[in-house]
């Protein structure tokens, strides 16, 4: 090879760029802050493409035991925290993991920052960690979005629900219920996080993706800020991941969309050099992302059927009026006064029931409804010496006598079922005419 040959190939080698100290400081964190943040909390289990249940690694020691100490010594948390999965993405154990997580990403980028210093660039792990960020927040978009597909995150108001006074709602109950009772804009709304996802599992659609996520979680997050919700935390981190995946196209966003400017392809790299090996490094992306798709759909089917719309019903389903009810042979005057006295009886799920006392407050227990011996036994949560042991019969289907014995007093009640499809929210429907809209 002539020395000529060689020195033309040399020019025509694209000449690895060289970022500017600020960019290769803030790549270190983010590499080490997100992708800390990611094996620590529930992303990690996400991702694994097995459907079962796998805790947050940030609950199992030794991250458990840091968090734990950081609590109690730095911000003097005396309070045992909770770190199991009680449905908050805010407990004080979340918010103590985040700074954690913060302090040691902080200290490794000053680290590596010191250690490699003398690196110019690092394009060729910026384009793996950009893969892996991809995939972190489209499976988090998957699951949210397809618990909404299914209606099963905001679930249309069950019968307590119903007759619950609306000033006793939390912000985030009122939130949950509006939702709830429209599933078509709950569908929709998950049908735009499957999208944002779907189009982050395609190389050549990331940008698109990252910019539907980006909106998707803009509104999750103010939602979650202005009704009290508690994934804030969570939230946040996941918007902040749509704009980690848009930076590098921020240049060429705002020369589009602001300057009205032309804008050259995006110059983003491949994953290989070779063609053939980014053509099966896509069909390996395309099939993972059928897969957590497919995982994702199986469990909000199977849920839909455990929990959901698709459940089983209470063999006495229905809200029931308390028509007459005597205790000790005494029968007890409809007084709002009355703190022992049934409003009403709810059925729902199989295995608990409610009482609605007279002043509006309610009153849960576990049930265990035998419906070809006609019983119905109660038991009160924290109190296990607390029973209650009733036959009852449907006289008709709108009728229902209850008799026995309830914490050790002989109670007998006569019950009469609400239709639950007189309730306006229920009955509303759709209506592309309407004359007198704030009448309801």
């Amino acid at each position: 090879m002539t020395t000529a040959t060689q020195t033309q190939r040399v020019r025509s080698e694209p000449q690895s760029p060289r970022w500017s100290l600020s960019s290769r400081v803030a790549f270190r964190f983010c590499f080490t802050y997100f992708g800390l943040f990611c094996l620590a909390t529930q992303i990690f289990g996400g991702l694994v493409p097995v459907n079962v249940e796998i805790p947050d690694p940030a609950t199992l020691w030794p991250a458990r035991q840091i968090v734990f100490w950081t609590a109690a010594h730095v911000f003097r948390v005396t309070h045992p925290l909770v770190y199991t999965d009680s449905g908050s993405g805010d407990k004080t154990f979340d918010w103590v993991l985040a700074f954690c997580l913060l302090a040691l990403a902080m200290l490794a980028t000053g680290v590596w920052s010191v250690l490699d210093r003398k690196r110019q660039n690092y394009v060729a792990l910026d384009k793996w960690f950009r893969l892996f960020i991809r995939f972190a927040l489209a499976s988090e978009m998957f699951l949210y979005g397809m618990d909404k597909v299914v209606p099963l995150q905001m679930p249309f108001p069950d019968l307590t629900r119903l007759i619950k006074p609306y000033g006793s709602f939390s912000p985030m109950g009122v939130l949950w219920s509006s939702i709830g009772a429209s599933r078509a804009y709950e569908m929709f709304a998950g049908g735009a996080e499957m999208l944002g996802g779907i189009l982050l599992v395609v190389p050549r659609t990331t940008l698109f993706g990252a910019l539907i996520c980006l909106v998707d979680m803009i509104q999750v997050f103010m939602l979650n800020m202005t009704y009290d919700v508690p994934v804030k935390l969570f939230s946040f981190h996941l918007l902040l991941m749509s704009v980690f995946l848009l930076a590098p196209e921020l240049s060429r966003l705002v020369q589009f969309f602001l300057l009205n400017r032309a804008v050259e392809p995006s110059t983003q790299p491949q994953l290989f050099g070779a063609r053939r090996a980014n053509r099966i490094a896509l069909a390996v992306q395309v099939v993972f992302g059928i897969w957590l798709v497919g995982m994702n759909a199986y469990g909000g089917w199977k849920s839909w059927h455990t929990y959901g719309g698709g459940r089983e019903k209470s063999p006495l389903y229905g809200i029931w009026n308390v028509d007459q009810i005597a205790i000790e042979g005494q029968l007890r005057a409809p007084l709002l006064t009355d703190y022992d006295r049934w409003r009403r009886a709810i059925f729902d799920f199989p295995a608990r029931m409610t009482f609605q006392r007279m002043d509006d407050s309610f009153a849960s227990y576990g049930a265990a409804i035998d419906a070809g011996a006609k019983t119905l036994a109660l038991t009160k949560p924290g109190d296990k010496n607390w029973k209650a042991n009733f036959t009852f019969q449907r006289v008709a289907r709108d009728r229902l006598t209850l008799d026995g014995n309830m914490d050790s007093h002989k109670v007998h009640m006569q019950l009469q079922l609400v239709d639950r499809n007189k309730f306006l929210l229920v009955n509303r429907g759709f209506h592309w005419i309407e004359e007198y809209p704030f009448n309801r």
